[in-house]
């Protein structure tokens, strides 16, 4: 069956040597979400552009962000739990970092709001212990808000190409993983006509 994975950068996209750009090589139905302000963190207008992407893609939607890409793929795989088979969500930032129009500047500015109710499809989060962006404790808490599986790492930063992370095998193979729990039931899906009485 044919399937799309949607790529999604964090802020300010991500270079020739992001390991975003390194799994986009590896994956044949991979695609780059693409902003219109690469440097303007606006969560609404982000997530529309994943969700743009969604409605133009072939078949089931796997989706592989990073930092504050994770943010805006959660709010659109809610809006299009249909159609989004799988998310491997990485380094999510902080939502409180950020405002409705961008990132946060004072406590008088409201923080943005995530969904905080279960993920309708497999989910792998994975955070560090000495993320600038997130805490660890603050990863597990939207982790399982979301329902997702989280992978806990030392010593990784960002998980981005300041904290050394080009090529990125160990993402690939959770990558595979969560297709991996996608696959289709041998015996056929369950309809109303087959289900047990």
């Amino acid at each position: 069956m044919r399937s799309t994975t949607l790529v999604v950068p964090g802020l300010h996209g991500s270079g020739a040597g992001h390991w975003q750009t390194w799994i986009e090589s590896q994956i044949a139905d991979a695609v780059r979400v693409e902003q219109t302000d690469w440097d303007k963190p606006v969560l609404s207008r982000w997530a529309g552009a994943v969700v743009q992407a969604i409605d133009r893609a072939k078949g089931d939607v796997f989706l592989v962000a990073h930092s504050f890409g994770s943010l805006a793929s959660v709010v659109a795989a809610h809006r299009r739990v249909d159609r989004v088979a799988g998310a491997l969500l990485v380094a999510p930032a902080d939502p409180v970092r950020f405002s409705a129009t961008g990132l946060r500047n004072s406590f008088a500015e409201k923080s943005v709001e995530l969904p905080d109710w279960p993920l309708c499809m497999p989910c792998i989060v994975v955070a560090s212990g000495n993320d600038p962006w997130t805490k660890l404790t603050t990863a597990a808490f939207w982790a399982d808000r979301w329902g997702a599986r989280l992978i806990a790492l030392e010593g990784v930063g960002h998980i981005n190409v300041d904290s050394g992370h080009g090529p990125w095998p160990l993402g690939l193979d959770l990558y595979h993983s969560l297709r991996a729990t996608q696959s289709h039931d041998p015996l056929g899906s369950l309809t109303a006509e087959s289900a047990p009485v």
